[in-house]
């Protein structure tokens, strides 16, 4: 088994890495609602600004806890959600490379909930 310092340090770069990747699809979300655009596509039917303002938090608001650590776990699930609903209805019918940035995703932000953040966090699990 590798030592506790190895797997510390993947956890960490395995949680920033990935939150700071989804919030390069998340500040022009958070943008575009700054400017007071609040059009957007619809997948839930719940209407198109609070569609934008879900998708803010799960790709801006819950990677800024989970680059920083602070409830790591619970940060991460609604951007595992939000790539659900990406990868599963917004491009159900589109070819598997088009979801797959979403799938990707998804993946990463699952094993962030089931590993936690490790050590250099401030939930320091």
């Amino acid at each position: 088994m590798k030592n506790s310092l190895q797997i510390n340090l993947g956890l960490a770069f395995l949680r920033v890495s990935s939150a700071a990747l989804i919030m390069t699809h998340g500040i022009p979300k958070f943008q575009k609602l700054l400017s007071g655009d609040l059009e957007f596509g619809d997948p839930l039917g719940i209407g198109g600004a609070p569609s934008l303002f879900l998708a803010i938090i799960g790709e801006f608001i819950c990677p800024i806890l989970v680059i920083i650590g602070f409830k790591t776990r619970w940060a991460a699930v609604p951007t595992a959600i939000t790539m659900a609903v990406a990868a599963f209805i917004v491009h159900s019918s589109d070819p598997f490379g088009v979801k797959e940035k979403a799938l990707l995703f998804l993946v990463l932000f699952i094993t962030i909930i089931f590993l936690g953040p490790g050590k250099y966090s401030i939930d320091k699990k």
